[in-house]
């Protein structure tokens, strides 16, 4: 049942309110925002005026030359911006479903999900859902997340760590993240490997040229553990890049070997791009997951999105999110 408790149905709020204060915060003149509305000044005064005297709080400082946001209006502009773009998005959505479209939605991945379980999830959808429009990204889980929150993300698998648990996310595991060496085809290592028919020990690698992530990620930093745990020094000559791109093409030219996450790793070596080094390589990665915000409903076009990837990660990993296996 609907509450009519709340105190923006008790006072009335209106939407232009927040559309003022929107258009303030973009304007930063009273003019310039009542034009953009499509209103007189006066009237925007008013309609600000109210909304302050509603909330007791000014929100706005009035400056020779303009408005500033106060403290109060940085609060509410933020919501407003979010209340207009839940609105937004549900004329889409209605739209969409009147077309006999379910919408869009966007996903970002983390590049070993992003190469394993999200094509064939997005393929899968396409096949059921042609007229679903959906957009792709593909970064570190830091700049997804930040995406989710700005809402230009409705899904993303990814990774949360400690500065995440504050958030309001919902998180659905999926699977751990191994991690491989690899050189060209046709390395010297690999060839002596393969003719001894036996692993090669990480301390005959240790004196290598590495390409390894940036110093301060976390695989760089598992990366550099391992060998401490086997009393080796980290290895001092590297090659610190995270771009894949190039990764492949300086394996291509030299003797180089370089860390990569397994489904990374073998989905160049399916391509002939890498070869995998049989040296065991204890570093592992923290689980990845399927990762939304909670104080968010699904759209039919994210539910469509979101069960694919569970069906995909359980063909591929042999297992089920918390969600799936509770349903």
């Amino acid at each position: 049942m609907l509450d009519t408790s709340p105190w923006y149905v008790r006072t009335r709020l209106k939407t232009r309110q927040l559309l003022l204060v929107v258009a303030l915060a973009e304007e930063g003149n009273i003019h310039r925002a009542a034009a953009a509305l499509s209103m007189t000044q006066p009237a925007a005064s008013k309609l600000l005026r109210e909304l302050e005297d509603m909330l007791a709080a000014v929100l706005f400082e009035r400056m020779p030359r303009g408005m500033r946001p106060t403290l109060y209006g940085d609060a509410l502009i933020r919501h407003a911006r979010a209340v207009l773009g839940s609105l937004d998005q549900a004329q889409e959505e209605l739209s969409a479903l009147k077309a006999g479209r379910l919408g869009h939605v966007a996903v970002g991945a983390i590049t070993s999900p992003g190469v394993r379980v999200l094509p064939a999830a997005v393929a899968a959808v396409k096949r059921t859902h042609a007229n679903l429009r959906v957009s792709v990204e593909i970064d570190a889980s830091n700049v997804l997340l930040e995406h989710l929150a700005q809402d230009k993300l409705d899904v993303v698998l990814g990774r949360l760590s400690a500065e995440h648990d504050k958030l309001q996310l919902r998180y659905e595991p999926l699977a751990g993240e191994p991690v491989c060496a690899v050189v060209r085809p046709g390395h010297p290592m690999l060839v002596a490997a393969q003719d001894k028919a036996q692993p090669i020990a990480l301390a005959d690698i240790a004196r290598a040229t590495w390409v390894v992530p940036p110093v301060g990620s976390v695989l760089r930093h598992r990366f550099e553990l391992m060998f401490q745990r086997a009393s080796l020094a980290p290895p001092s000559n590297v090659v610190e890049t995270p771009a894949l791109l190039f990764i492949t093409r300086v394996l291509e030219q030299s003797d180089m070997i370089a860390v990569l996450t397994e489904d990374v790793a073998r989905y160049y070596a399916v391509h002939g791009m890498v070869a995998i080094l049989p040296v065991p390589m204890d570093c592992q990665m923290d689980d990845f997951g399927i990762i939304t915000r909670a104080d968010s409903l699904f759209t039919p076009a994210a539910s469509v999105m979101i069960e694919a990837l569970r069906q995909v990660s359980a063909d591929i990993y042999g297992t089920h999110s918390r969600e799936a296996g509770a349903r």
